[in-house]
């Protein structure tokens, strides 16, 4: 099974893990460079698909294929990333490797969003199956997205206007007028009171539990 270093060096994903994304940026030392999924590639070039508009579109769905409408639908169950993998499917294919191992496995999960019943589950079934690590590391998602600077400026606004096209055409076909634009608000009608949770922010000594700094 191959390690970080070793699989990024050949070009493989860690150990046995399914693929998070098909395209996102490797750092190295020496700069930072994009990776893509060749298999992908490959498929989408044979099907006379692949190009700029449709890189950008996987780029702005994080790696994903899934909501791209014009990708056939086995080509999108065939390149399903490990977030829109069942993760009782991964524990099962590390129940099967184990009986060839002596030692244990490095089994990572993911959770986009984790909760304790989900965690306890994927436990208690791991275990269940006679699995020695019952979970390595648990992968979540970022709560926020990374700003995508290599998106084609030209292929967004087009899509962007595209978009605007469209919602417009909706709202005409159920009758819906828009008029106007958003009220404004101005920072001095919103009377915003900065002494509203003074007491919450201050750290009071006789009660260090609820403050990170002091019980840290």
């Amino acid at each position: 099974m191959p390690t970080a270093s070793t699989s990024q060096i050949l070009g493989f994903t860690e150990s046995f893990e399914p693929i998070t994304s098909n395209i996102y940026t490797r750092r190295v030392l020496s700069g930072e460079f994009q990776v893509v999924n060749k298999y992908l590639i490959d498929d989408l070039i044979e099907l006379g698909m692949w190009d700029n508009e449709l890189k950008d579109d996987i780029i702005r769905n994080n790696g994903s294929i899934q909501n791209i409408e014009c990708i056939p639908k086995d080509i999108k169950k065939l390149y399903r990333t490990v977030w829109e993998l069942s993760q009782r499917s991964l524990i099962d294919l590390s129940c099967d490797r184990s009986i060839f191992i002596d030692q244990s496995q490095s089994l990572n999960l993911y959770l986009k969003n984790p909760t304790m019943s989900k965690i306890t589950s994927m436990h208690f079934y791991a275990w269940k199956k006679g699995l020695k690590t019952g979970i390595y590391y648990l992968r979540t998602q970022a709560a926020s997205e990374a700003i995508k600077f290599t998106l084609d400026p030209i292929n967004t606004k087009k899509r962007l206007l595209n978009d605007s096209l469209a919602n417009d055409g909706e709202n005409e076909r159920s009758g819906e007028v828009v008029v106007g634009h958003p009220k404004k608000i101005k920072i001095e009608d919103a009377k915003i009171d900065i002494h509203d949770n003074e007491e919450i922010l201050a750290c009071n000594i006789n009660d260090p539990e609820h403050c990170e700094s002091c019980s840290a």
